[in-house]
């Protein structure tokens, strides 16, 4: 099994929830070359690239920060050549100022021990399934439910990265919060925070389910003495 590339990128600069969306079109802005990779528009208004995003804009303790994924770990190097970071945000210019940059690589894949995960602002249920949500009666026929939902995130998250999971995927929530909706272009939707186990080991600050180019679905590994440290190897930056 190959190890798949990450890239990391943090700033110093605190960005709030709604801002990065702003973060995000402020980058794409600036842009010379528009990679697709960035934004997930084909070219002259031909549609949408429905493949899993490659580069995700997140908001990590309160700062704002890039995770690159695979071949989105190579497009980046655009973003440093073509701009100076000195974004517009809510009409204001402000500068971005890099905190610390990590390169790492991760084994994607199933292994015989279970991982432990918390996913954050998790959107799990779009229109259809939302109703289907609503009809169930019991609290555990609704976590199963959004048990084979997270299964199916897991599997389109490792099939965007053309990885073939030769295993069934388990996958257990045990704890789920309350619903709350949020906006996602501009549609009201349902989401979640949630901690589960799987044994699908899955890189940290990585989206799961709607919205992960935006920060929503972002999972990250609970401190457990179980978890396979095997997974990950870190790269040195040149």
């Amino acid at each position: 099994m190959e190890y798949t590339k990450l890239l990391l990128i943090r700033f110093q600069n605190s960005l709030l929830s709604h801002e990065i969306e702003q973060f995000r079109g402020a980058v794409i802005s600036n842009l010379k070359d528009k990679d697709i990779l960035f934004h997930n528009h084909l070219p002259e208004g031909e549609g949408f690239r429905y493949g899993y995003p490659l580069i995700q804009y997140k908001r990590i303790n309160r700062k704002a920060a890039i995770l690159c994924i695979g071949i989105g770990t190579e497009a980046i190097g655009k973003l440093f050549s073509d701009i100076d970071m000195e974004l517009k945000l809510n009409d204001r210019e402000v500068k971005f100022l890099i905190d610390n940059v990590k390169a790492y690589q991760q084994r994607i894949q199933i292994w015989e021990s279970k991982f432990n995960y918390h996913i954050r602002k998790w959107l799990a249920l779009n229109q259809e399934n939302y109703e289907k949500y609503n009809g169930l009666e019991g609290l555990g026929e609704k976590i199963l439910f959004l048990e084979n939902i997270l299964k199916g995130n897991i599997l389109s998250f490792a099939k965007g990265l053309n990885i073939f999971l030769d295993k069934q995927v388990e996958c257990t929530i045990t704890q789920l919060s309350e619903p709350s909706l949020t906006r996602y272009k501009g549609v009201k939707m349902t989401m979640f925070d949630a901690e589960f186990t799987t044994n699908v080991s899955i890189p940290d600050y990585v989206g799961l389910g709607k919205g992960v180019s935006l920060g929503y679905g972002t999972t990250v590994k609970a401190i457990n003495k179980n978890n396979n440290k095997t997974a990950t190897k870190t790269i040195p930056l040149q």
